[in-house]
């Protein structure tokens, strides 16, 4: 089995760090990870400045890119193989619910994916690298499991895989689960700069909107490890009939009918 990891957090960070310790026995193992922090570049590529790969000294690949560049480029010439997996993580932190919109985390899981492999996101839920062994462990079982059902090198799949920071005699089932949802984020922070100029800071993402049972936010909360399938088609399909109605409008509407 060949694995490729990557992560959103860089290449020194104590995630990807677990889980190549925690995977390297198992499979033949590469990390190509970002050189710097890229937390919520989601899926984004560099297409107008060069992208440089550096080994550090642990033998991990670092890229001056995104998370999505580093599985991207490793697909597409740097390795001289195909993964059987794409993994991506231990992210400090979770990704569930609108999160998966912006993480970079699932982006690189998501890259894997697009290239038509499977593919999987691994996050811990707080973000204080509290009980990463057993988050890096729950890991590796998962993988093993897979593996051993003919999943790994089969058909492209996409998890988002969010672990409680627990004790792993403390943790929970894994259980499926849809998506959640959070309020809008808080408002964005001002500052002025030394020179007298506003800044502007994103704030903090927003508490839990749809947290009910059946949600990543639920499962959690309860100590349980929460895999959700993801797909990458953002078609509207259960309103198609009704657009299918109002473009008829507008087409009428402005002449093209």
């Amino acid at each position: 089995m060949k694995i490729l990891i990557s992560n959103d957090d860089g290449f020194q960070a104590p995630g990807v760090v677990a889980l190549y310790e925690a995977l390297k026995d198992i499979a033949e193992v590469e990390v190509v990870a970002p050189e710097h922090n890229n937390s919520a570049k989601s899926n984004a590529l560099t297409l107008h400045s060069p992208l440089y790969v550096h080994r550090a000294a642990n033998g991990f690949r670092y890229v001056n890119g995104t998370p999505a560049d580093c599985v991207h480029i490793a697909l597409t010439g740097l390795l001289d193989y195909r993964p059987d997996l794409v993994v991506s993580g231990i992210n400090n932190g979770a990704n569930m619910g609108d999160d998966t919109i912006y993480s970079g985390t699932v982006g690189a899981a998501m890259e894997g994916y697009l290239f038509g492999i499977p593919s999987i996101a691994f996050s811990q839920v707080q973000k204080d690298w509290l009980h990463l062994d057993a988050a890096a462990q729950k890991a590796r079982e998962m993988v093993l499991q897979m593996a051993n059902l003919s999943l790994v090198g089969s058909s492209a799949w996409l998890l988002n895989v969010n672990i409680p920071n627990l004790p792993t005699d403390q943790m929970g089932h894994v259980k499926l689960c849809r998506l959640g949802r959070r309020h809008a984020a808080e408002p964005v922070i001002t500052q002025k700069s030394p020179r007298g100029e506003t800044m502007y800071w994103i704030g903090a993402a927003g508490a839990a909107k749809d947290d009910a049972d059946g949600t990543d936010f639920h499962a959690t909360s309860l100590g349980h490890i929460a895999i959700t399938p993801l797909k990458v088609d953002l078609t509207d399909h259960d309103n198609l009939g009704y657009w299918a109605q109002t473009t008829v409008r507008l087409s009428s509407g402005m002449g093209l009918a």
